[in-house]
Parts: C-alpha cells; sequence; structure tokens
C-alpha cells in the first residue's frame, strides 16, 4: 500500500514492540515523522533507533502527568501532532476466571491502561489537533471489543468502551477536521502471544487450535496487516471516513460468538 505522509507527525503509543512497533514501522516507512512512546523506556529508545525519523518517548499512558509531560515535549519539539494512534494496552494471563471471581486490582489495572489511557492521550492530542483543525486519531480496540467473550470481563468491557469511544470523538471531533476511527485486530501473532498459544506447549497448543477453529482463515494475523489497517485510515486520500471500526481477523467476527478459551 502506497501512502505519502510527508511531513506528518505521528504519534504510536505502545510502540516499543509488537502491533505498535509495526504501526510505526509502516508510518515511518510512508514518510511520516513518528514519536514512539512506550512505558518500556529502555526497549523503546531500542525500537525507535531502528527507524530513520523516529524520536522515542516513555510514558505511562495511565498516568496523566506522564502524559501531559510528553504530549508538550511532542508539542514543542515539532510543533504539531498530525496523528495519533492510540495502540498502547495490556490484558491478563493470570486471571482467566468468571467475573465472580476476577480481582478488582486486575479490572481496575486493564481498564485504567486500556480504556482510561486512549482517554488521557486523546484528549492531550485532540487540543492541538482542534486548534490546527485537522488531525487523524486510530484506535486499536480488539476483535473482543465487538464480539464478546467470557473469562476476560475487564478486557473485553475495555476494548467494547474504546469502539463507543471512538464513535464519540468521530462526533465532537468532526467540525474540527479531525477524523476518528478504530481498527479491532482478531488474534495476531507476537512474542505475547506465541507464548500464550502458539508455543509448543501441549496446553498452549491445544488453546491455540480453538482459537483457530474461530477463524475462517485458519491462521493468526500479522502484526504488518494490522499496520497496514491503520495506514489506511490515515492516508491522505481516506478523507470522509469516521467513526468507523475495521475488525481485522481473518473473518473471525463474521460468526458473531464464539466460546471461551
Amino acid at each position: 500500500m502506497k501512502v505519502d505522509l510527508e511531513g506528518k507527525i505521528a504519534l504510536v503509543t505502545g510502540a516499543a514492540r509488537g502491533i505498535g512497533e509495526a504501526i510505526a514501522a509502516t508510518l515511518a516507512a510512508s514518510g511520516a515523522t513518528v514519536v514512539y512512546a512506550d512505558v518500556d523506556a529502555k526497549t523503546v529508545q531500542e525500537t525507535a533507533a531502528k527507524t530513520p525519523r523516529a524520536f522515542p518517548v516513555a510514558m505511562d499512558i495511565s498516568n496523566e502527568a506522564q502524559v501531559e509531560k510528553a504530549v508538550g515535549e511532542i508539542l514543542q519539539k515539532y510543533g504539531r501532532i498530525d496523528i495519533l494512534v492510540n495502540n498502547a494496552g495490556v490484558n491478563t494471563a493470570k486471571y482467566r476466571v468468571n467475573i465472580d471471581q476476577f480481582p478488582l486490582e486486575e479490572w481496575n489495572r486493564i481498564v485504567n491502561i486500556d480504556l482510561t489511557g486512549t482517554y488521557l492521550v486523546s484528549r492531550a492530542v485532540s487540543r492541538g489537533m482542534i486548534a490546527q483543525r485537522s488531525g487523524r486519531i486510530v484506535n486499536i480496540s480488539s476483535v473482543l471489543g465487538v464480539i464478546p467473550a467470557r473469562l476476560q470481563c475487564a478486557f473485553t468491557s475495555a476494548k467494547a468502551g474504546i469502539v463507543h469511544l471512538t464513535r464519540t470523538l468521530a462526533i465532537e471531533l468532526g467540525e474540527f477536521g479531525i477524523l476518528v476511527n478504530c481498527v479491532a485486530p482478531g488474534s495476531t501473532l507476537t512474542e505475547g502471544t506465541k507464548q500464550l498459544f502458539y508455543s509448543d506447549n501441549a496446553a498452549e497448543s491445544d488453546r491455540a487450535k480453538r482459537v483457530l477453529s474461530h477463524i475462517p482463515l485458519g491462521r493468526p494475523g500479522t502484526v504488518e496487516e494490522m499496520a497496514h489497517a491503520v495506514l489506511f485510515f490515515v492516508a491522505p486520500e481516506s478523507t470522509y471516513i469516521t467513526g468507523q471500526t475495521l475488525c481485522v481477523d481473518g473473518g473471525w467476527s463474521a460468526g458473531g460468538f464464539f466460546r471461551d478459551f
């Protein structure tokens, strides 16, 4: 996909690894200057160093003071932010249990990062976008924010919230020329999911088979496939699309429901 982002300043959260790293690298390859933001300061510096015109920033998106400070530094350095990709997020591997057993502290951790963090960064960045009367925001939700799942009440709730937050921001910010959309990845092959689902361990292998049984294409997605969906939303030609959620899930959501895994 050939997209010209020359002269654009992009901020990608959770960019140290995985989907976020692929998104940041894809935007940079299309000509954008990309700020790689992540709570892991050491790794994000190493990751950003691989890419020309990249600037690393340490930022915990659930920390209001850190978000405001980081966005202020970016604006001071570049003068504007044209593209925001809210990718940073977490889930739980330890607590795959029903709601009656789900710990409040784990609920708060996931919701504070996945949903509140998306709100905090969007709030901080949107001020500048409103002033310049232009901008693109792409939020990263999940197929589990569209199709419900058992044993992940915090994650599914937070990711569903991101879908609706996307719609809300689209109708609030549209008059300022700001387009807000959402990508909902399905099961995606990263270092994290390799350990959780796709390892050689028998239990994980069985779980992987159950996950893949819900995917018509029969395979997990790649981080590059998720990044190209983001690239579509931020392309200069995508000027009349806002408030939309694109499931990049190999057909998973076409089924409408799946069992727990």
